[in-house]
């Protein structure tokens, strides 16, 4: 039977209109201009405080308490368990000297189980800020009802096959869903807006002068990262596939001033981009990360995350909070939003961001790790300097 003419059509403009869909979204890219592109190791330059706006001080309004009344509703934020308290206190010990020893910031601790007193008394000691210690809703930590245990079960034995680390440990993934979709939700961070995420065992090793939460707000940025890294791609085959059918369904979520080309880079890692089926796997590596809560609240972040949720990756796969939060943030951020904090210096074993600044002390200037020379090439801040830049 013959189709009417104005159906054939209408046919063709919808075919039309999506693949103009995938050429915006995959299409030819331009990087930014050659002057932003690493040849070198921008942290041997001298490093000072970042421009903008006028930064804040700690000369007055940052007392412990009441007297803190230039602090912005912010809190470091750490999700830790009970036996990690000595990795918490040299972490506490090294941010509170380098930073928060000025400004008095709160602590908020998350936790599966109820904190213990050691914990609550040796963390507070470190402190004059306030600390608060929240349990995790049961409804937030446990697995989803709609995870099969035996594919589970059958998906980290693969995964652990392919040398993925952390792939039989459910903990893990419940901890990586939680970061990733989760945490903002819980009722003590209601009504905070910035949060300066702090791991066990990290190191800081520049004091910071101004107020980096008023920084955020006053220059409308929305994340800060110290370490852009390259992720394992066996252990994230699907998020992109799953990534690509969430945008063709919600086309109005890209921004206009994306990300996407260090997203999707095919030139530096390329066997990379083949095996996680598109993505580059370059992400922030979210232990440290400053960021508005808004972004996460987001109605596109709500749905790209309930969308990931559902189709299970957290568990049959590792899908990690880092990946999962910068492929949100270079999909739907303005790129200028999202700032390097190239003078804050920070190790998490086995990478370093250690800047050329007089106010540093501890770590080799320049230096991106001091494991195995191989690990040199897990370093993703070229592609991200190439398309978006240092700002």
């Amino acid at each position: 039977m013959a189709i009417a003419r104005p159906i054939r059509m209408l046919g063709l403009a919808a075919i039309c209109l999506w693949v103009f869909f995938l050429y915006q979204v995959f299409g030819p890219t331009k990087p930014a201009p050659e002057s932003k592109i690493m040849d070198q190791e921008p942290l041997l330059d001298y490093t000072g405080e970042p421009e903008g706006s006028p930064l804040w001080r700690a000369d007055k309004g940052y007392g412990p308490g009441a007297e803190g009344t230039n602090r912005i509703n912010a809190t470091l934020l750490s999700l830790v368990r009970n036996e990690e308290v000595e990795g918490m206190v040299q972490a506490m010990r090294d941010l509170e000297r380098t930073w928060n020893s000025k400004f008095n910031y709160p602590w908020t601790f998350f936790n599966d189980v109820p904190f213990t007193e050691e914990f609550k008394t040796r963390t507070q000691a470190e402190t004059k800020a306030e600390c608060k210690y929240e349990l995790i809703p049961k409804e937030h930590w446990d697995v989803p009802s709609w995870i099969d245990e035996e594919l589970f079960q059958e998906s980290a034995k693969i995964l652990k096959e392919q040398d993925i680390q952390y792939a039989s440990m459910k903990s893990y993934h419940q901890m990586c869903r939680w970061n990733s979709g989760l945490f903002y939700k819980h009722p003590a961070l209601e009504h905070t807006q910035f949060y300066w995420r702090v791991e066990p065992k990290v190191h800081f090793f520049c004091h910071v002068d101004y107020d980096v939460f008023r920084y955020m707000q006053d220059n409308n940025k929305t994340y800060g990262f110290t370490i852009n890294l390259y992720d394992a791609p066996q252990s994230i085959p699907t998020l992109w596939p799953e990534t690509v059918k969430f945008l063709a369904q919600h086309p109005e979520y890209l921004h206009d001033q994306n990300s996407m080309p260090w997203l999707v880079d095919t030139e530096r890692r390329p066997e990379h981009n083949m095996k996680a089926n598109g993505y580059s796997t370059c992400h922030f590596w979210s232990n440290f990360e400053i960021a508005d809560m808004a972004f996460w609240r987001s109605q596109a972040y709500e749905d790209y995350f309930n969308h990931l949720d559902r189709a299970g990756g957290f568990f049959y796969e590792r899908w990690g909070d880092a990946p999962v939060h910068s492929i949100a943030l270079g999909l739907f951020e303005d790129a200028s939003k999202i700032h390097w904090f190239r003078d804050i210096g920070y190790q998490h074993i086995p990478y370093f961001n250690c800047p050329n600044s007089p106010k540093c002390s501890g770590c080799m200037t320049g230096r991106f790790t001091d494991g195995e020379a191989w690990l040199m090439k897990e370093d993703c801040r070229p592609n991200w300097f190439k398309y978006v830049g240092m700002g």
